[in-house]
């Protein structure tokens, strides 16, 4: 690939949202009368599960010896155990249907360089995404050279990623479409006519379907249906032209240890496979053993995910405000405000709390940018401080 040409895709990215968070507080102090609260970040800030230390410390011969890029098989099998389990599927064959992964952030930025040919005669390919978005997805489509395509989300379709207004021409150029569900940042859940509807069009205009499913395990009913499972129920075993991805990081609360998977049609984890082999990107094999445990156990899913509603419940019940609703999924408030950059300066100095503007998780569009009137908070640290969050939140004056 030409230089030249990289460097204009990486000059088409702006600076990531925390480090543009970074730069709207420089040369201001967080109200220093009061503790800070970081709501900015979706880090998970609960105890490590109880069997992590152990495992590690069993395993620590294990950093000595280079892991395979598409993880041991033990562990892809344990994960395609899970996702028999969770999903109700017939069937996950670890061998070709699963690799792990560095999280998903890797997983999902990688994913573009693999299933998008930017030489392809005629215009440039379609990466669609939903928009506001995590930013990886953007990132990709414009370093491996195709157009990212915007799927509105917003209030009056209750946050759904619409695709109703891409036209035929549209879909033939696409080359694969990001899905997030639970969604981030606005928690937003789809259903299985909404992958139904998805597959057919990916059938007809021969594209790819990638789920973000990293937030699965974090609902307040039902527990979310998964891209795979959708396919088993239309009888596609093979997961054809789809591929999800999730991690541990929000699932076990364990950020830290850098573990996802990605699974689906058992071509496409072959092409990517073989490019991951050349970019080197393998978990620890100690690492790998505590992931396998994590996949096994769901003991302390369950104990997060009672942790995460008692937050929401004492945010919302906090914040009193009756234009605003618990999501359905993911540990995220998605709240409007007048100005989500000026609210989140304001909140920074007036109640030392770290929020994000919305703006910084969307792309503009015709029609403006869809997160510049919310901010972002994240409810990782237990109820008490949902709660108070939410105080404080109500007193900013921005």
């Amino acid at each position: 690939m030409n230089p030249k040409h990289t460097q204009v895709r990486l000059n088409q990215l702006g600076a990531y949202p925390f480090e543009r968070l970074k730069q709207l507080f420089e040369g201001h102090q967080a109200y220093p009368a009061l503790t800070h609260i970081d709501a900015g970040a979706g880090e998970p800030r609960l105890p490590l599960p109880s069997f992590v230390t152990d495992v590690l410390n069993e395993n620590m011969s294990g950093f000595s010896k280079y892991p395979a890029s598409r993880g041991n098989l033990p562990l892809r099998q344990h994960i395609a155990d899970w996702l028999t389990r969770r999903y109700g599927l017939q069937h996950v064959d670890a061998d070709t249907q699963v690799l792990t992964a560095n999280g998903t952030r890797e997983s999902l930025f990688s994913v573009a360089h693999a299933l998008v040919n930017p030489e392809m005669p005629g215009e440039r390919p379609l990466v669609m995404m939903p928009n506001p978005m995590y930013q990886i997805y953007l990132g990709a489509a414009l370093t491996c050279g195709a157009e990212a395509c915007l799927l509105p989300c917003v209030a009056e379709n209750n946050f759904a990623q619409s695709f109703e207004h891409i036209t035929d021409d549209q879909w033939k150029r696409t080359a694969f479409i990001y899905i997030c569900s639970p969604s981030n940042p606005t928690g937003w859940i789809a259903g299985q006519d909404y992958y139904e509807r998805l597959l057919k069009l990916a059938d007809m205009h021969d594209f790819y379907i990638v789920a973000d499913e990293c937030y699965s395990e974090i609902y307040q009913h039902t527990p979310p249906i998964g891209l795979l499972e959708v396919c088993a129920h239309l009888g596609r075993h093979d997961f054809k032209r789809c591929l999800v991805m999730n991690s541990l990081s929000k699932r076990s609360a364990l950020p830290g240890l850098r573990s996802g998977l990605i699974a689906g049609d058992a071509g496409l984890i072959e092409r990517f496979a073989k490019m991951r082999s050349y970019t080197g990107a393998a978990t620890p094999l100690p690492l790998q053993q505590v992931a396998a445990a994590a996949w096994q156990d769901e003991a302390h899913v369950q104990q997060h995910l009672q942790v995460y509603r008692a937050s929401l419940k004492a945010f919302f019940d906090a914040y009193a405000d009756p234009n605003c609703s618990v999501p359905a999924g993911s540990f995220f408030v998605w709240l409007p405000v007048d100005d989500g950059e000026a609210f989140a300066l304001a909140a920074f100095r007036q109640q030392a709390v770290t929020v994000l503007p919305g703006a910084y998780l969307a792309a503009d569009a015709i029609d403006g940018n869809p997160g510049s009137g919310y901010i972002r908070a994240a409810l990782v640290d237990g109820p008490e401080k949902a709660a108070e969050l939410a105080q404080r939140l109500r007193q900013v004056r921005a």
